[in-house]
């Protein structure tokens, strides 16, 4: 994240993402796959560590392999080899962003759901504080429902963030400037939708 100043003068904070070139790699039609879908692929890939199918695909678009591969769904039509750039982002106002939350290992319920944990340490209690107490009823239904909140694994989930204003659209850098931040580390990859 950094920041940049408004007009008049504000200080925003903001989130820089690289969106683009990305080159069209299929095209999904009604006749053939049921459905009508672009796939795009984004970042460049060693061929050796592509699958062969997969090089078949980036031959048959005339590309070199790609990392990343996404559907959408356009308005627009596209053939292979096709490139999409930042610009597609000029007339937007706002955009959708998906990306995989931080992955923070197994946490305990204080942590993971804000649970208050014991507090002064009452009750007889002093080596509990940060546990999550009684989680069942009793002999009926003699059992714990599902969905209870308890310790687990946080993070590492698919987060879709939405209405991100765009503050600037940079297309010589294929930069896309949005306000605030969203799901992922620095230098993950993100959908961005429209």
């Amino acid at each position: 994240m950094t920041s940049v100043f408004s007009a008049d003068g504000k200080n925003i904070p903001c989130t820089v993402i690289e969106a683009g070139p990305c080159v069209v790699t299929q095209v999904k039609t009604v006749e053939k796959d049921g459905y009508k879908a672009v796939q795009l692929g984004f970042a460049e890939a060693k061929e050796k560590r592509t699958t062969k199918p997969m090089l078949g695909i980036f031959k048959k678009a005339g590309t070199t392999p790609k990392k990343h591969l996404a559907e959408f769904k356009f308005d627009e039509e596209y053939s292979l080899g096709d490139t999409i750039t930042v610009e597609l982002f000029n007339d937007a106002e706002f955009v959708d962003i998906i990306g995989t939350s931080k992955g923070k290992g197994f946490q305990g319920v204080v942590k993971r759901h804000g649970f208050g944990g014991v507090g002064q340490s009452t009750h007889g209690q002093d080596d509990r504080a940060r546990k999550p107490g009684s989680i069942g009823a009793c002999s009926y239904p003699a059992k714990v429902f599902k969905g209870m909140r308890m310790a687990g694994q946080m993070g590492g989930d698919r987060v879709t963030t939405q209405n991100l204003k765009v503050l600037k659209v940079i297309p010589e850098q294929n930069v896309l400037i949005v306000k605030g931040s969203f799901a992922g580390y620095n230098g993950s990859t993100v959908l961005i939708e429209k």
